[in-house]
Formats: structure tokens, C-alpha cells, sequence
């Protein structure tokens, strides 16, 4: 289930792509598979074992010269050089830091002039909701600690020196399920309503049903639970 749209960030073959705060892989399988050079970034080390495992699976189905490799450390002090990257994804992860800005500077510091960044975090509205539904869903270790509006997170970015280049919505078919949850209760697998709706969701991730596309076109502006911004970070001329 991808939240970054590859194409609008501009993904070559053969170019060198963070994925920072990887998590179990997504974005760096779908980059990995597309052709690109690419770095899994991640604290949890439990994870990257899990993601290294499965880029090693892949090997066998991605073009000739693609690679990938996993790297564990702090997001505050990436452990790459000026301008490594051509592509940089953020997904989900800015949110559960509390020197975002630092993180960001980070980000930045790392993309290549030219490069582009694609920072994905919980949609305000959807992500409201949830918090008041439910204190469990975000008071836990680790957890989310902020609700980012649009304009909160388009100036941290750009005051650290990109340029803000358009936004997109996703995973309409899935705040509603958020909401269910944190109403049941956050770990109440078992509610019948929340079971159901699982089911619905997994049947549109495996199956993708047109219906469900469709329906999906028109939820994700309307309340996509995931927002996505994208910069580019101006030539150094």
C-alpha cells in the first residue's frame, strides 16, 4: 500500500533514493523494483533485518543494476554525506519525531541540488478525530505526538531551503477504518465492525477492485487519512 506517488517524484533507474524511516519497506521495495539504488533508513533494527531479507528476495526480479541495502541509526544525524541522493521518501515518520525540524534539516541536507523530497504525514482531520475518539491511539511509546495542518509542514520544509511543489491525498478508504477502531477501541480486533471493515480493506489492497479504486478516487481528497507534499531543492546555481 503506497502512500508517494513515484512518478510525480520524479524516480529514475539507477538514481540513489533514501527511504528515512523505513519502516517494514514499503516505498523502498516499490523503489528497489522500479530500478533505483536504494537506502532503507531505520532505528528499528528488528525491521531492517525483516526489510534486508526481502530485498534479497527480490534480487532475481529487479533491473540489472539495481540495489539496495539497509542502514540503522538517528534520524537527527543521518549518517550520509552532503548531496548523496537524488530522491528522498519521508513517509509517516515525521510525526512520531520531536525535533522535527532538525530531522528535516536533515532531509535536506542529504538531497543532491536538483533532487526532490516526498514527505507523507497523518491528514489533519482524519488525524483529529482519531485523537479525540481515543487516547490510546497516539499516547503510546513511540507514538504520534503532533497533528501537522498543510501550512505547518509546508514552512518547516521550505524555511530549511526547498521549494514546495504540490500535494496529494491517499488512503481515503482507510481514516474511516481509524475511526471505527479508535471508537471500539484501538487493540479490539475482534469488534464486529471493525473485522468487517478489515476484511473490506485487505480485499482492496489484494483484489483492487474497481468499485473500491473508484471509490478510493473520490475519498482521498475528501478524507484521505495520509497527505503528501513534495519539494524540490533548488540547483546550486
Amino acid at each position: 500500500m503506497l502512500t508517494v506517488d513515484f512518478d510525480r517524484l520524479g524516480l529514475q533507474p539507477g538514481e540513489r533514493v533514501l527511504d528515512m524511516g523505513c519502516g517494514a519497506g514499503r516505498h523502498a521495495f516499490e523503489m528497489y523494483r522500479r530500478g533505483a539504488d536504494v537506502v532503507a533508513f531505520d532505528q528499528d533494527a528488528d525491521e531492517l533485518a525483516t526489510v534486508r531479507e526481502w530485498f534479497a528476495a527480490m534480487r532475481d526480479d529487479v533491473p540489472a543494476g539495481a540495489e539496495a541495502d539497509v542502514k540503522e541509526g538517528d534520524a537527527l544525524a543521518l549518517p550520509f554525506a552532503d548531496g548523496e541522493f537524488d530522491r528522498i521518501v519521508a513517509a509517516e515518520v515525521l510525526e512520531h519525531i520531536p525535533a522535527d525540524i532538525q530531522a528535516i534539516d536533515e532531509l535536506v541536507r542529504v538531497l543532491r541540488p536538483g533532487g526532490t523530497l516526498a514527505v507523507s504525514v497523518p491528514r489533519w482531520f482524519p488525524e483529529i478525530v482519531n485523537w479525540k475518539l481515543s487516547q490510546e491511539y497516539h499516547e503510546v511509546e513511540g507514538g504520534h505526538i503532533r497533528i501537522y495542518t498543510l501550512e505547518e509542514l509546508r514552512d518547516k520544509v521550505t524555511r530549511a531551503g526547498l521549494v514546495f511543489t504540490g500535494k496529494d491525498y491517499a488512503h481515503g478508504l482507510h481514516a474511516p477504518y481509524w475511526w471505527i477502531k479508535c471508537a471500539v477501541g484501538v487493540t479490539n480486533d475482534d469488534h464486529p465492525l471493525a473485522r468487517a471493515y478489515h476484511r473490506l480493506l485487505v480485499w482492496e489492497i489484494e483484489k483492487q477492485p474497481r468499485a473500491l479504486q473508484a471509490l478510493g478516487r473520490v475519498l482521498d481528497p475528501a478524507i484521505g487519512k495520509s497527505m503528501v507534499l513534495y519539494f524540490t531543492k533548488p540547483d546550486a546555481a
